[in-house]
């Protein structure tokens, strides 16, 4: 049986955010850099600046977007391991740690109604935690910004409804999202589960490396189907319009309820922040 000592998980989850936010992931980063070169005019230009603000964030040390996110986490506990501690007070505590020493924003807020009072350590994170076997434990971590999660949308479709049907609905979700996503996107599609099991999938799959497709050949040819056409819509970086619009399109699908086909869309802006950390 292997231990984990619970403040081994809050400093490589502080460690997480602080990387993060101030560094793209390379696949994220070569994705952009390729996209240039696709480019003309306005949007060649907005995607110099793109690579050229993440090039100043990893350098100097500046976040790589003022809306530093809502830190979520997924946790893949092994059978073979014995966490000591508190685990989900280990993963806040190095939240706060993180945005502390990072010097990150701050936005999460107590009472989503109410008393919108800031809770001043971007805490609570939110966690969603499986089982798998072996004795490692798999932390993902995505720092989400406001401005692409508003954008997120579900839809609970009759099982009836057609392949084009589930396409129109997630074309129509990105072109609603436009400028205010910050595109060029990275598209999370959750297919099956439940209703509040397929947002998690749409979130689930922004963690998949660009051009990492689905391991089900008729999902992966969707997911190509579905950025061809996004690319299509003539969005651009910022929205001004250009031919490349999404990064990655990913989807991610489980069983459902014979009588219901729920469909996810969550939209990451081209900040697409998630880093991955195995103890």
């Amino acid at each position: 049986m292997k231990i984990i000592e619970a403040k081994d998980i809050t400093n490589a989850v502080k460690k997480m955010c602080i990387k993060a936010a101030h560094e793209l992931p390379s696949d994220v980063l070569l994705a952009i850099k390729k996209s240039q070169t696709k480019q003309k005019g306005i949007a060649k230009h907005l995607t110099a600046l793109m690579l050229e603000n993440a090039k100043i964030a990893k350098t100097e040390m500046y976040p790589l977007c003022q809306d530093t996110g809502t830190a979520i986490l997924f946790v893949e506990i092994g059978s073979e391991i014995f966490i000591k501690g508190n685990i989900t007070k280990a993963i806040n505590d190095g939240v706060k740690q993180g945005y502390k020493e990072g010097y990150l924003r701050k936005s999460i807020v107590k009472d989503p109604l109410f008393k919108r009072k800031n809770t001043n350590d971007n805490t609570p994170a939110i966690i969603h935690y499986s089982f798998a076997e072996g004795n490692k434990l798999k932390i993902s971590l995505l720092l989400k910004g406001a401005g692409s999660e508003n954008k997120s949308i579900l839809k609970m479709f009759a099982p009836s409804a057609s392949i084009q049907d589930i396409k129109d609905f997630i074309l129509s979700a990105v072109r609603t999202a436009g400028a205010s996503a910050c595109p060029p996107f990275v598209v999370g599609i959750g297919i099956g589960g439940n209703f509040e099991r397929s947002a998690q999938l749409a979130k689930k799959a922004l963690l998949r490396k660009i051009n990492n497709f689905n391991k089900n050949k008729l999902y992966a040819g969707l997911e190509k189907d579905l950025l061809k056409e996004i690319n299509k819509t003539n969005i651009g970086p910022q929205g001004l319009g250009g031919n490349i619009s999404a990064l990655g399109v990913f989807i991610e699908q489980e069983p459902c309820h014979t009588a219901s086909l729920p469909v996810s869309v969550n939209i990451s802006c081209h900040v697409s922040r998630h880093i991955k950390e195995v103890l």
